[in-house]
């Protein structure tokens, strides 16, 4: 499978199906080998793994890298199309490119055909593993919000297997609780709901530890989307690339974060 960089964290250069086609062979396989650790890297993630060794360590040696977010899939085109340039050649591109995806978001997937937000990728695995009926336990988010996720999955995906819901926290306090959990019910899909970067470190130090577990990733917000807790973007809005606008009118106290993935990444990535 092709890889791409982006601000030195490696990404798989895949489409979604390709994706789950990797991953149910993963789950198929029935030697056992060290658990798959699968990542969904946004543009804020990458900001931050610029500062952080052990996060940025964590991401590149994910086994399977999706890029979560059009910002991802407007750097990867705009590395693309700037091999050869200059500085000014750069900054003058970078900036085309910027204002042509507002209009042309479709000029983005020069390198990767289409995104693929961790909800999403969440709920296709959920969708392809009730096949074999394989085991799916939901870590994270606050008290009662897994539980409910869990209902409205089995409510979309008739058969699927969710043998287990747990809040609980990334602090090591916790583990122990967690592990017996994971013990009992024996899951083969970990979905861990803790936000970045605390999910993918915690992934990175307990994974090895969970004999039954082939599949782990960090899905952030998930469970909050599934539940209804919080509300995704309209449809229209998700294929414009504009859901950071739709957060921002929703949860104006997140201004500093979409600052963050909007024009902070942007620039990083031009002075690249």
């Amino acid at each position: 499978m092709k890889k791409v960089k982006v601000l030195n964290i490696q990404f798989d250069v895949c489409t979604k199906d390709e994706a789950l086609a990797r991953i149910l062979d993963a789950l198929q396989n029935r030697s056992r080998e060290s658990a798959k650790h699968i990542v969904t890297p946004n543009p804020e993630m990458l900001l931050h793994a610029q500062n952080n060794a052990s996060f940025r360590e964590t991401l590149n040696r994910a086994w399977l890298s999706i890029p979560d977010g059009i910002g991802i899939l407007w750097a990867s085109t705009f590395q693309e199309i700037t091999k050869r340039s200059g500085a000014i050649g750069r900054l003058l591109k970078g900036l085309a490119s910027l204002i042509g995806l507002i209009f042309f978001p479709g000029s983005c997937q020069r390198v990767f055909s289409e995104r693929i937000t961790g909800v999403d990728l969440m709920e296709s695995i959920c969708a392809v593993s009730r096949d074999k009926k394989t085991p799916i336990f939901l870590l994270g988010a606050i008290v009662g919000v897994a539980e409910k996720a869990k209902e409205i999955l089995e409510i979309r995906y008739p058969g699927v297997n969710i043998v287990g819901t747990f809040s609980g926290s990334p602090n090591d306090f916790d583990f122990a609780a967690i592990n017996a959990l994971i013990a009992e019910t024996q899951p083969e899909i970990l979905f861990i709901a803790y936000g970045a970067p605390a999910q993918e470190l915690w992934i990175s130090r307990h994974i090895a530890k969970f004999p039954s577990v082939k599949i782990a990733m960090g899905v952030g917000g998930a469970f909050d989307f599934l539940s209804g807790l919080k509300k995704r973007a309209p449809k229209l809005m998700q294929k414009l690339g504009l859901e950071w606008l739709y957060r921002l009118l929703k949860e104006p106290s997140r201004w500093k974060r979409i600052w963050n993935a909007i024009v902070k990444f942007p620039l990083r990535v031009i002075r690249s």
